[in-house]
């Protein structure tokens, strides 16, 4: 098979040649490797090579399972598999191996993918963009010169570059849907509680996060939804699925949708005009489509909001810093700056506080469910922006020198307090303002990439659906990709 046939099938097709005998799973993966080798040098997508252990899988695949046979990559975060390890980014956690499959990972492995790498990621997910010390930088192939956003990036690079077409990944606070949005993908977060994240994590980020995939094509997305939402009897949560298998939902248009819309950040910041655009753009074709779309948001106090979510996510933080210190050994100071001040705030958040910010979650869940209760979904922007420059949103080189000794003197619990603080998460969420509300929420959404910039940069729009409405949103989804289509735009690289 040469590359440019490969490139022209999603996931669900590749796995059909194979059924078919038309396609042998290692000269899949053949292809797969070659192309990683041309082009991961300028993207650095790939955290780990798995390259044997995918040719022991395509060696024995059986043309069984929705995907068999078909190339795929993991993200270096919670993706656990058996005897490699889950670096989540970091330096330290390369050396400890995974002593069992995740869930998510063995349920690939029951539908016939060949995992064959891991995909970078910024230290424990914690960022809109992926770089690490100790990875560096991951590009965008849409230009080298920006992110691919995060924290999946690494994922969101590889398929948007062509080496696989879809690509394990995960969404916390925007994770799978921002660089769905950044690379021209298709990125769907699911509801709380229907993917199960186990057994080694339970109630992954107090139900924010959730594990998914990054794909091409919508039907890729909505058969790995019927792979990955089976439940789990040691879940935290169990939750209602549809009657139907989620495959069905591409082959059925949605009934017509009344879609509240809004490009006004939530954090009171600026919104580019390619943003304002990439909305307007969305909802003449949804209106086009025979649905009923006028202007209209949920009611939050958005500025809150996001200080509640990162106090959440300091505390995790520290959690995650702290575990992953005493598995390796290492010492705080040998991950990155970024990760050690978000640590030392949440080590700094009392009890009180931290269920006090939890507990305000429900608030905007309410208001959220009242804008449901008018509105069949949300359509914003994904991204405030175009993808970043590389090293944008990086730390400056003066506060990387600085906040080590003031760390070491305990300054977490001062800097938690100041407006200083408040003001820089601001900042820090202004360039991905849209994407925390589903998640503390618990409820699906999606982006989608029906806009490109004047300057050829994708810049998708994010759809928010109440509980239960996965199925809902893969309609949507395909009838959009029906009249929109973006699945032969490619990247130059």
């Amino acid at each position: 098979m040469r590359y440019d046939e490969y490139r022209g099938f999603d996931a669900v097709g590749l796995a059909d040649l194979v059924r078919r005998g038309e396609v042998h799973p290692t000269e899949l993966l053949r292809v797969a490797l070659e192309r990683c080798a041309e082009v991961d040098p300028a993207l650095n997508a790939i955290s780990l090579l798995m390259e044997l252990n995918g040719k022991e899988l395509a060696g024995r695949a059986e043309p069984g399972g929705p995907f068999a046979g078909v190339p795929f990559l993991i993200k270096d975060l919670v993706q656990d598999y058996a005897g490699y390890p889950t670096s989540c980014g970091t330096g330290p956690l390369r050396g400890v191996p995974a002593t069992q499959h995740s869930i998510a990972v063995q349920r690939w492995l029951d539908a016939g993918l060949v995992i064959f790498g891991k995909t970078t990621t910024p230290e424990f997910g914690s960022k809109a963009i992926t770089e690490t010390r100790t990875f560096g930088a991951t590009r965008n192939p849409w230009d080298t010169a920006r992110t691919p956003g995060g924290s999946s990036g690494g994922s969101a690079a590889a398929i948007a570059a062509g080496i696989v077409p879809m690509a394990g990944a995960s969404d916390g606070g925007g994770s799978i849907r921002i660089p769905a949005g950044s690379t021209g993908l298709f990125g769907l977060k699911a509801g709380r509680g229907l993917i199960p994240s186990g057994p080694v994590i339970g109630d992954f980020l107090l139900g924010a996060a959730t594990e998914g995939v990054l794909s091409r094509s919508v039907r890729d997305t909505a058969v790995m939804f019927d792979v990955l939402g089976v439940p789990d009897p040691g879940a935290p949560y169990i939750v209602a699925r549809p009657e139907q298998p989620y495959r069905t939902a591409v082959d059925t248009p949605p009934r017509r949708l009344r879609i509240g819309f809004s490009h006004e950040s939530p954090l009171g910041t600026a919104v580019d005009g390619e943003a304002v655009k990439a909305v307007e753009d969305a909802a003449r074709l949804l209106e086009e489509l025979g649905h009923t779309v006028e202007p209209a948001a949920p009611v939050v106090d958005g500025k809150q909001m996001a200080f509640d979510f990162m106090t959440v996510w300091t505390a995790s933080a520290a959690t995650d810093l702290a575990r992953a210190c005493a598995v390796s050994g290492a010492a705080a100071t040998d991950f990155d700056i970024d990760t050690q001040a978000l640590a030392a705030v949440g080590r700094a958040v009392p009890a009180p506080e931290l269920m006090a910010a939890h507990g305000r979650w429900n608030v905007y869940t309410r208001a959220l469910s009242d804008f449901h209760a008018r509105y069949d979904l949300l359509l914003t922007p994904t991204l405030a922006e175009p993808p970043l420059l590389i090293g944008q949103n990086r730390t400056p080189a003066l506060a990387d020198t600085l906040l080590p000794p003031l760390l070491r003197l305990g300054a977490g619990k001062v800097m938690s307090r100041t407006d200083f603080y408040r003001d820089l998460v601001t900042a820090n969420l202004a360039a991905v303002p849209f994407t925390q509300l589903a998640n503390i929420t618990g409820r699906p959404a999606m982006s989608v990439p029906t806009h490109w910039t004047a300057t050829g940069l994708p810049l998708g729009v994010q759809f928010v659906g109440p509980s239960n409405s996965e199925y809902l949103l893969l309609q949507l989804a395909a009838e959009i990709e029906t009249a929109r289509p973006w699945f032969d735009r490619h990247p130059s690289i």
